[in-house]
């Protein structure tokens, strides 16, 4: 028997509103019978603004018309990727650190060109990767006290093989000293940081990549593309393994993996640049399980998938709404409410 996937959808904004959305890992012939309202802890869920004295302030955030984070975190550290005249630059802010961001606040200032992309080593909380418009990426040491009152401008690993610039980096989640970096000349590389050398590259995408996702254990590789077909690779091999139409938009679709559900999630634009998600087998790409329209803006949105707790976050640059889904893998009990 299928066990189908549950979201129950809570939107944060001027209102809430929950929906239920039956999925399955392969198209079941038949409909569940299921009537009434599922019972969820997150159902009733709302977002509230932090204190002032818990935000921090006057941290001169990107203009970049990038769709990437352009900030990560980790049980240390905030970073976020900052303005800057020359270069690229973001600022390291130890996460205890609240309140009004000194003006005289070092930096990571190794970069020729903008900073499109960062992230922390989930086994080093010290390490953080960076990636630019100058083709590079970075390694750089952060130490416990952070940057204090200076500029870092050595890092401890400089990686250099992309012709255009790199858009995307993503550490294997299982693997220690793998990095991944996805950039404009069409091309996802492999990096042994230890060693400084690519150690596998992945040529199999005919436009601009989009977003790339690895699975919980890092056996497989999610991407979307310009070209608008969703990919799944398996990262040793290099080679494409299921592919499929995505979201049908000109505009950068987003995936992430659902733990090891076996399911993936996108984010992007219908053909009428209405906003989208969507959720996918892995082991079918000929369409979507489920399918639904958000809204009409034109922000592009970025899926976060937390494993603990079984929810989806969605959060879309200029935009003041977030909207969270809890992930069901059971079938509910004959009768429920």
């Amino acid at each position: 028997m299928v066990l189908p996937t549950t979201f129950v959808t809570t939107h944060f904004g001027l209102g809430i509103t929950s929906q239920i959305i039956d999925t399955s890992v392969t198209r079941p012939l038949y409909k569940m019978s299921f009537r009434g309202v599922r019972s969820s802890k997150f159902r009733h869920v709302y977002g509230c603004p932090a204190r002032k004295n818990n935000c921090y302030e006057c941290v001169k955030i990107t203009k970049n018309a990038h769709d990437s984070h352009f900030c990560a975190v980790n049980p240390k550290f905030v970073a976020v990727v900052t303005e800057s005249a020359g270069g690229g630059s973001f600022s390291v802010i130890p996460i205890e650190k609240t309140g009004r961001l000194e003006v005289g606040a070092g930096k990571v200032t190794g970069h020729r060109g903008p900073v499109l992309d960062i992230k922390w080593n989930p086994f080093n909380d010290n390490v953080i990767a960076s990636c630019s418009d100058d083709c590079t990426i970075k390694l750089w040491f952060i130490p416990d006290e952070g940057l204090m009152h200076f500029n870092l401008t050595k890092p401890i690993m400089d990686l250099q093989h992309h012709r255009r610039r790199v858009g995307y980096i993503e550490w294997h989640p299982t693997a220690e000293n793998i990095i991944l970096s996805a950039g404009f000349d069409n091309l996802v590389l492999l990096w042994h940081i230890s060693k400084g050398e690519v150690v596998k590259t992945i040529d199999c995408h005919p436009d601009s990549i989009y977003s790339v996702s690895f699975n919980r254990d890092g056996s497989l590789l999610a991407t979307t593309c310009k070209d608008k077909r969703l990919r799944i690779i398996d990262p040793r091999q290099g080679k494409v393994v299921m592919e499929g139409p995505c979201h049908q938009g000109s505009k950068a679709s987003k995936v992430v993996f659902l733990g090891d559900t076996g399911r993936v999630f996108t984010t992007g634009f219908s053909k009428y640049s209405d906003r989208q998600w969507a959720v996918w087998s892995q082991y079918d790409l000929s369409g979507p399980l489920k399918i639904e329209n958000i809204d009409s803006s034109s922000g592009v949105m970025f899926p976060y998938y937390d494993h603990d707790t079984k929810m989806v976050f969605l959060a879309g640059k200029g935009g003041g709404n977030q909207y969270l889904m809890g992930l069901l893998t059971k079938l509910p009990p004959s009768g429920s409410a």
